[in-house]
């Protein structure tokens, strides 16, 4: 059986006292949970604050992003072996607002999803091995934007990401991998892909990491659901078989929504 994983992504939220007194009041919120992983990814100043916070709980902390490299002339940067120092378990990868997809501006996008930071699937790939190399779990984060979508290139995009990224990894590391499917179109603007949609493409995911990595880890890897999820929605989505939890932005922010869609799962 999947254990679902529910994540809570602050992105740029917080403060050091905010972010811990957040973990204060979930804590009581989130005790008496059962069969669900409970992930917190605040912002770097924040993880050795909230990994303090967080002892003694069943609260999990990751990082958002990571480098490559442990150590060297890389400003402004974070590598694997800061982030387990300070308790990360987890680290995201690949989320869409870190990707390249410069000058893709579409209606309704919020500006983060203009794409500043210019990732691709080779740094995916690179960040990926150092995460795994240092200990962390990853989540790797697939998705199309709308326009992919409405060219019907959805498929065709999410399973190049999911083959790109994850080449040369062993199918032990491929069984223990989370992916969080995310429709760019989908993050931070109140839209959500319909539960059907969400868990076919789900599913699609599933069988492309068959193909790759076999049935066995296709089976044990665990596939997220990121986009607009929100306690109204979370009990739908969290119910379908190919989706085994939540990647959440702003729902997350807050205790109550965030312990609503964690008891959801």
């Amino acid at each position: 059986m999947r254990v679902p994983l529910i994540a809570g992504n602050w992105k740029m939220h917080k403060t050091v006292g905010e972010a811990v007194d957040f973990i204060n009041q979930l804590k009581p919120e989130v005790a008496d949970v059962k069969n669900a992983e409970i992930l917190i990814c605040p912002t770097f100043t924040a993880l050795y604050a909230v990994g303090q916070a967080i002892k003694d709980s069943k609260i999990e902390m990751g990082a958002q992003d990571v480098f490559w490299n442990t150590k060297g002339a890389y400003t402004g940067e974070i590598s694997p072996l800061m982030l387990t120092d300070v308790g990360c378990t987890y680290v995201i990868i690949g989320h869409s607002e870190t990707r390249g997809r410069f000058g893709v501006v579409e209606e309704g996008m919020t500006p983060a999803l203009q794409a500043y930071f210019g990732g691709t699937d080779e740094s995916v790939n690179k960040k990926l091995h150092a995460a795994i190399a240092a200990g962390l779990k990853p989540i790797v984060c697939v998705g199309e934007t709308l326009a992919e979508r409405n060219a019907g290139k959805a498929d065709e995009i999410i399973q190049s990401q999911v083959k790109n990224g994850l080449a040369g990894i062993t199918q032990e590391q491929a069984a223990s991998m989370v992916i969080a499917y995310e429709p760019v179109w989908a993050i931070g603007t109140g839209e959500t892909c319909d539960t059907p949609e969400a868990e076919r493409v789900c599913g699609m995911i599933r069988k492309t990491m068959a193909t790759l990595f076999g049935e066995s880890a296709a089976q044990s890897m665990r596939v997220q659901y990121g986009g607009s999820v929100k306690p109204a929605n979370a009990k739908e989505l969290l119910s379908q078989p190919n989706i085994d939890g939540a990647l959440v932005g702003g729902a997350a922010l807050k205790v109550p929504d965030f312990a609503a869609i964690v008891k959801s799962a």
